[in-house]
């Protein structure tokens, strides 16, 4: 078993993902990312994770599959000895905005199972191997971190499905917050604004949020770092809330407030 806590982030080999791998190896966690199909960008992202000079894999699982969640989970137990920290971070939108009138089952399905079912799952699962570690006095506790979005709380006409699905990760960080605190296991949510990544790049996108940020969309008035999201999440992995579970920390410019 390996000294260091190692932290599993989904969906870590690009966009919010590795910028939260690399600020946790910051915080000196060792990391295991999973991907599912860029092989490229992962062992990239291993590279700048070892770079820190932490312990740091690669493992392609799709998440969406029972068996692949057990064979990642198998994978970090037989690599590392350990898992204390599971970030759930993988996360798809609809290849097609469609306002909710027109919402297709098949996008509907696709969306709720890759960002809702299948963190739902792994979490199970992560969850009973970290109480079984705790247990045995392998590890003093855990925690577990769920990406969210802005859009769990924030209507969008032509993103249905997608809201829904990020909705559905804030009421599972709560159902497991509640269930697990008993364990020494912490539940957390992280919830983005408007950030930097691949999935925000489109043409299409990029204007429609620079045309919102022109007219003062957020109090702070401009794009969020992958970065940002990423030192919340080591924020927490280091230990600094640990009196907290089920919160929320918003990384979002400040697009939570109301105001007028």
């Amino acid at each position: 078993m390996i000294p260091q806590k190692l932290a599993l982030v989904t969906g870590g080999s690009r966009g919010i993902g590795r910028a939260t791998c690399i600020e946790l190896a910051r915080v000196g966690h060792a990391v295991l990312i999973n991907y599912n199909e860029n092989l490229g960008a992962a062992e990239e992202a291993r590279e700048l994770v070892a770079a820190v000079g932490v312990p740091a894999d690669i493992c392609q699982a799709d998440i969406s599959s029972s068996t692949d969640r057990d064979l990642l989970v198998e994978f970090a137990l037989e690599k590392f000895g350990r898992i204390d920290l599971l970030v759930n971070n993988a996360g798809v939108a609809p290849p097609v905005r469609q306002d909710v009138l027109l919402t297709t089952e098949e996008s509907y399905d696709r969306i709720l199972n890759i960002n809702l079912r299948s963190p739902y799952f792994l979490t199970q699962r992560v969850a009973r191997t970290m109480i079984e570690l705790i247990e045995a006095k392998t590890i003093p506790s855990a925690s577990i971190v769920n990406i969210s979005s802005l859009r769990s709380y924030t209507a969008a006409r032509n993103y249905g499905e997608y809201c829904l699905s990020k909705a559905g990760v804030s009421m599972m960080t709560k159902l497991y917050a509640v269930r697990l605190a008993e364990h020494g296991i912490n539940v957390y949510e992280v919830c983005p604004g408007i950030i930097e990544t691949d999935m925000t790049s489109g043409d299409a996108t990029r204007e429609y949020y620079n045309s919102r940020l022109a007219k003062g969309m957020t109090p702070i008035n401009r794009w969020g770092k992958p970065e940002e999201v990423g030192r919340a999440v080591a924020a927490i992995a280091r230990g600094d809330f640990p009196f907290s579970t089920g919160a929320v920390f918003d990384v979002d410019g400040g697009w939570h407030l109301r105001h007028l």
